[in-house]
């Protein structure tokens, strides 16, 4: 009963977390400088071309009544017509976005995987070389530009030694490249949040006693300390893998990777209003999604929020 409230609240919450989205995304898009009528029309349009292309698009509608016109027309699906391709912008994001989720999931895995690794080894040997080793590893990751590291693995991995695609989408190597370049920032993230973490939880009691009763290293670490500090970790990996849902716009721009980054980058400088419309709300969905996710994964790592 308890599991069953919990995951009502968490829908409920994430509903009106929607909600409001919604009206932020149309609210910002009306601020911003251009007319979609005349986008439309065309160079070489009169303006009598464009007022007929206003009312037929219904900008000449008050505000509020464009926002419940819209806001009805995403519920039942349809979330308008692109301006530039003419072609329904819905259908087009979900091609889009599947491509960014293969993309965001290949780099969070990268990243949980070596971060998670790493920051178990720092935790394991703290205040020693290699503790202030990974630590420097980590903070290059976190600070060096996504567009700098795709560049970089670009000019190594596929001109210098040819080994890997630059750009594209072809095959599974196209993917190696991006989900490396993507992931390098997540993964010192993940990694100096594991050793913070794991450092807490060695400190415990039932850790010690653990020791002290002669149970092997790996088990004491992995099945033990890991498991407790597996909420701040997941909290950081559930994070990171939305920001990689909705942040993978330069990696996706200098891969040429079809996904909804780059749509959503290329929407903006031919003024698509509907397309970016969609796009910002479906971005912002994802993270909605995700962050759900996350917070009922908090009860399979802990059992004590399962029911709380």
């Amino acid at each position: 009963m308890r599991i069953g409230a919990f995951l009502a609240r968490r829908l409920l919450h994430a509903a009106m977390v929607v909600a409001a989205l919604s009206v932020l995304v149309f609210s910002v898009l009306q601020l911003v400088p251009g007319d979609p009528a005349l986008t439309v029309a065309g160079v070489g349009a009169t303006q009598q071309d464009v007022e007929t292309i206003r009312r037929q698009l219904g900008l000449d509608r008050p505000v509020w009544m464009q926002f419940l016109v819209w806001a009805g027309n995403v519920l039942s699906g349809d979330w308008g017509t692109s301006i530039v391709t003419k072609e329904p912008v819905l259908p087009t994001l979900l091609d889009r976005l599947r491509m960014t989720v293969l993309l965001a999931t290949a780099g969070i895995v990268i990243a949980a995987t070596i971060g998670i690794f790493l920051g178990v080894r720092a935790a394991l040997r703290a205040n020693t070389a290699t503790d202030i080793g990974l630590s420097v590893v980590a903070l290059l990751g976190i600070s060096t530009p996504i567009f700098w590291i795709g560049l970089l693995l670009q000019l190594i991995f596929a001109i210098q030694l040819g080994l890997l695609p630059a750009t594209g989408s072809g095959s599974i190597w196209h993917l190696v490249l991006p989900a490396i370049a993507i992931g390098a920032n997540s993964t010192g993230i993940i990694m100096r949040m594991t050793r913070s973490s794991m450092l807490e939880v060695l400190r415990q009691d039932f850790i010690r006693t653990a020791r002290a009763k002669g149970l092997a290293q790996s088990r004491i670490i992995y099945a033990h300390a890991l498991r407790n500090a597996a909420i701040p970790v997941i909290t950081v990996v559930g994070v990171q893998f939305a920001y990689l849902m909705g942040g993978a716009v330069l990696t996706e721009t200098v891969f040429v990777w079809p996904g909804i980054g780059k749509l959503l980058a290329d929407s903006v400088f031919s003024r698509d209003f509907p397309m970016v419309q969609g796009a910002l709300l479906l971005v912002g969905i994802m993270f909605v999604v995700v962050n759900t996710l996350v917070d009922l994964a908090y009860s399979l790592a802990d059992p004590r929020v399962r029911l709380g």
